[in-house]
């Protein structure tokens, strides 16, 4: 089909479009850019909901002894890492769904269905002999927010063209990912209230600076249910299926013959990995460090400056290439966890540095969190930016001559590559969720601090900083981007 007939009229079927060529200018002025800004503005909150439940345990299980539930240590670190375990492995499923079933069925059943460890975890927390395993099911059922990560992304990398991905993903995944720091902030606040009146349930007693306080810990869950089921209705009614973005499995499976599809997972592990990962365990890890401080009143902080920088991220690299980006973000995240590492208490793992403040600062100590976090949104952004262009620039390399068919087909083939690779990098940088917190709890256990997990991820950074500069950032780089 020539550009001349695709630029003559709309080709929309109910909520499905028939007719969807962003690439092409007058389209995407006429009307692409309206229908493409509509799903975009739909999506973002589903994703904000979904990162919320994915992360509401990073709160829950700090509070869960003060309410009387007798778990161990190792049992609240799982709890906080059993979510990023089951989101991570949902996602590479979810990866593959929109083209299957149509994004906006698929973002309307995703997040209709977390209503489920919603309103389980609201009843579990109101009764402290609730059985540990109950509680780590509601935990990885939690994991259904991660996924949608995957399947949210892909979907809205086929509604913009190559130019405007960067930063269409970057603000779906930026605003989204604010769901982790609002969760952290909101949690404390809207358990000390029975603001769903004799529907909330009874509040609960905790004891706190020797006082007794009456609490609501159920609302910590219970606050999201009205907004998913809005949320729900709202991808229904409004957003749209692109019926050329159908694809089978096996089309979509393509990625994984594709070096660059697993070159980019590594690079996204260390990017949303260490974001999902550092907010999941920054709590705990500030518990265990700097016990008079109070973790919850910190610890929103990191996660919101790494949601708000991820849209600067993808704009950054759409103008000056995400490859560049990445390569010096990566330097700047190696700098960062030193900085941590100089500003940790002394003597409390082996692998300490020999110089720093003896007692440790936690203000210094926050600083450089804030610092990893802020270049975890920037990388975020960056490394989203390059897997599409990745794709799409691969495939029109195949071309052989320059038919217009064949052009179109090529261009459809990359973004669907392109999308397939984009929500299985996620789904395989969700990984970070669960291996963060438990190699800190790993790294206490054995050797006093979590020093010597920290040296890991300083070491896997320089390892990201040589994939970066050598695939896409050096001068005749294999994959410029």
């Amino acid at each position: 089909m020539s550009n001349n007939n695709v630029s003559q009229g709309s080709g929309r079927k109910g909520r499905v479009l028939t007719l969807w060529t962003p690439e092409d200018k007058q389209f995407w002025e006429r009307e692409g850019e309206a229908i493409a800004k509509i799903n975009l503005w739909i999506s973002v909150p589903a994703l904000f909901l979904a990162f919320a439940i994915w992360q509401v345990w990073s709160v829950v299980a700090v509070n869960l002894p003060a309410l009387g539930f007798r778990y161990s240590t190792n049992q609240l670190f799982w709890l906080a890492a059993a979510p990023a375990l089951s989101g991570a492995t949902l996602r590479i499923f979810y990866s593959f769904m929109v083209p299957v079933f149509g994004g906006r069925r698929w973002t309307a059943l995703s997040t209709a269905s977390l209503l489920i460890p919603a309103i389980g975890i609201g009843y579990a927390v109101q009764d402290n002999t609730t059985s540990y395993p109950t509680m780590l099911v509601l935990a990885l059922l939690c994991g259904l927010g991660g996924g949608n990560f995957s399947s949210s992304m892909a979907n809205i990398s086929f509604f913009f063209p190559k130019e405007r991905k960067g930063s269409a993903l970057g603000v779906n995944a930026g605003l989204g990912n604010l769901g982790v720091s609002v969760v952290q902030f909101l949690s404390p606040l809207v358990i000390t209230a029975g603001i769903f009146g004799i529907f909330g349930g009874d509040p609960q007693t905790i004891v706190k600076n020797g006082q007794e306080q009456l609490v609501w810990a159920q609302n910590a869950a219970f606050i999201w249910v009205p907004w998913i089921a809005l949320a729900a209705i709202a991808a229904w009614f409004g957003m749209h299926d692109i019926a050329d973005a159908k694809a089978s499995f096996a089309a979509q499976a393509a990625i994984f013959k594709r070096k660059h599809n697993w070159i980019m997972c590594v690079l996204y592990l260390g990017t949303f990995g260490s974001f999902i990962g550092f907010a999941a365990g920054f709590p705990l890890l500030i518990k265990a460090l700097f016990p008079d401080v109070n973790p919850l009143a910190y610890a929103w902080l990191g996660p919101l400056v790494g949601a708000v920088v991820r849209p600067f991220g993808g704009w950054l690299s759409d103008k000056v290439g995400g490859g560049v980006v990445t390569f010096w973000n990566f330097i700047v995240m190696a700098l960062a966890v030193v900085g941590v590492l100089y500003f940790l208490p002394k003597g409390s793992g082996g692998f300490a540095l020999p110089f720093g403040p003896a007692e440790g600062s936690f203000t210094g100590f926050f600083l450089m969190f804030l610092v990893l976090f802020f270049t975890t949104g920037i990388g975020n952004g960056s490394t989203f930016r390059m897997i599409p262009v990745i794709f799409l620039t691969q495939k029109m390399r195949e071309l052989r001559g320059n038919d217009e068919a064949m052009r179109a087909q090529a261009v459809k083939d990359g973004n669907t590559e392109g999308a397939a690779a984009v929500g299985f990098a996620g789904a395989l940088g969700a990984y970070g969720g669960f291996f963060i917190p438990k190699s800190y709890g790993s790294s206490i256990a054995a050797t006093g601090g979590p020093e010597f997990a920290l040296w890991m991820f300083a070491l896997f950074y320089v390892v990201c900083i040589v994939i970066t500069w050598w695939y896409y950032s050096r001068k005749n780089a294999e994959m410029p981007c």
